[in-house]
């Protein structure tokens, strides 16, 4: 299983997000018990969507993100489109319905419908 790279800066975050048409974020802190539970099943979720690139931040080290992408809880996993906002969950998520999400995602990418 990969590991997501993690990010330092915001303006790492949001070159990321411009340089990826599909561009997955996942921010999390330190000493969030479910961000730890969360980040592995994820992370092995998306080796089946190779479209899909991944970065993750901490709001410890970055707390600008949680501005920036107006997060009020952890983890948050957003999926940009194209730059845009398309998916988001946080704190608590349904891994099936997360991965009928990205498999939606990856299929409307792949066939160029956005």
């Amino acid at each position: 299983m990969t590991t997501f790279p993690k990010a330092q800066t915001i303006e790492e975050i949001r070159t990321f997000i411009a340089s990826n048409p599909l561009a997955f974020l996942y921010i999390s802190r330190e000493n969030c018990g479910v961000c730890h539970v969360v980040r592995p099943q994820v992370e092995e979720m998306l080796e089946d969507f190779p479209t899909i690139r991944t970065l993750q931040v901490s709001a410890d080290e970055v707390p600008e993100v949680a501005g920036e992408f107006t997060v009020f809880t952890v983890p948050a996993l957003l999926l940009f489109i194209e730059g845009k906002e398309m998916i988001r969950e946080a704190r608590f998520i349904v891994m099936d319905d997360l991965r009928e999400k990205f498999q939606l995602a990856a299929d409307m990418y792949e066939q160029s419908l956005f």
